[in-house]
């Protein structure tokens, strides 16, 4: 395993412990950050000063809360996985349908995020796992359309920055990053595997502006950078044991952690941290539709 050529200072940036952070987003409209707390169904947005989180407005939106994407005009919210199906979150925290439900009965959306068309891309897990999950993407019109099924737990995923390849994470059973071609109309094609991610269970991940990909390795205590042919680049232990996702705000490389399932949770665990790295991201991509 690769492990770091330099010394990295991994640190703690937020004074809030959550109990399961999730879905970093770097909000291109006013340069926030937006996450989620997966076990308390709730949004929240504030800004980083002084390498710290300063926190802002959050809302309780569901039962089962998934991924948030912001849409392209400032002033006009988030769209966000909630339960089985997508909401509209306007900045004043008014929630609103966008869709009906879509996944099936006894099943909950999970991570996403938009590709560079507009599209919010969001898939499924179910308790227990098992492989009749799926993965949808939501156009500007709010019609969900199926892309995958047998998916068993749908994590991280990424798309180049011409939206021609998408970095899909289905975390079980294979713990793999796999890679699809994405056609002009969101079909998906030539399904291939980048990588097996060992030592843990891959989750959130990101794509920097070299094409390189940052992933959370849940119970591994670790982020790791591996290039688009599924080469190890390198690998940052951290001070918290589940990291559950990751951003890059310019070149600060945002990690959320859980605290969730530990007996006795260290003082990282649950905190967002904060790690500075050579080559940066950009903001994410915003939903091409609406607010409602």
């Amino acid at each position: 395993m690769s492990r770091s050529p330099l010394s990295r200072s991994v640190e703690i940036i937020s004074e809030t412990r959550y109990v399961q952070a999730e879905s970093p987003r770097w909000d291109a409209r006013d340069g926030g950050l937006a996450w989620i707390d997966m076990a308390t169904g709730s949004l929240h947005r504030g800004r980083i000063e002084q390498g710290m989180v300063v926190p802002g407005a959050s809302v309780v939106v569901g039962a089962q809360i998934g991924a948030p994407v912001p849409l392209a005009r400032p002033a006009d919210g988030w769209l966000v996985a909630v339960d089985r199906g997508v909401v509209h979150v306007s900045d004043e925290g008014l929630v609103a349908p966008v869709t009906g439900d879509f996944a099936a009965p006894g099943h909950y959306l999970n991570d996403g995020g938009a590709d560079p068309h507009g599209r919010f891309w969001v898939g499924s897990q179910s308790m227990p796992r098992a492989p009749h999950c799926g993965l949808w993407s939501i156009d500007a019109d709010g019609i969900p359309t199926q892309r995958l099924d047998g998916v068993t737990v749908s994590n991280g995923l990424a798309f180049d920055r011409s939206g021609t390849t998408l970095f899909y994470i289905d975390t079980l059973p294979h713990r793999s990053i796999e890679a699809f071609d994405v056609a002009p109309d969101g079909a998906l094609t030539n399904r291939r595997t980048v990588a097996r991610v060992d030592g843990g269970n891959p989750d959130g991940m990101a794509i920097d502006l070299e094409g390189m990909l940052w992933v959370a390795v849940w119970d591994a205590g670790e982020v790791r950078r591996y290039s688009p042919s599924g080469a190890l680049l390198e690998t940052i232990e951290l001070p918290a044991t589940r990291p559950t996702a990751v951003a890059l705000v310019d070149r600060l490389l945002v990690i959320t952690t859980a605290s969730i399932g530990l007996a006795e949770p260290g003082e990282a665990d649950g905190a967002l941290l904060g790690v500075e790295v050579e080559v940066g991201g950009a903001p994410a991509s915003a939903w091409a539709g609406a607010a409602r």
